[in-house]
């Protein structure tokens, strides 16, 4: 199972490739829903937001299993 930090990647990733430019922390961090400050913090804990990934996952129609796993 991916870290917090893994899974931060992968997001950037996938929104670049849907916006062709470089993404921040700050583009993850609104694409979750979450404000800077608080993604910080959870960056810095290396704590997962499941809730808020699940949430995004479903509004993008991405696998969760993939993002999570590695697994397509």
């Amino acid at each position: 199972m991916r870290d917090f930090h893994s899974i931060i990647e992968y997001l950037k990733e996938y929104l670049a490739d849907a916006k062709k430019v470089k993404i921040l922390d700050k583009d993850v961090a609104k694409a979750l829903e979450i404000s800077q400050s608080n993604f910080a913090t959870i960056k810095k804990r290396n704590a997962t937001p499941y809730e808020k990934i699940l949430r995004f996952c479903q509004k993008e129609q991405l696998c969760c299993r993939e993002l999570f796993f590695d697994e397509v």
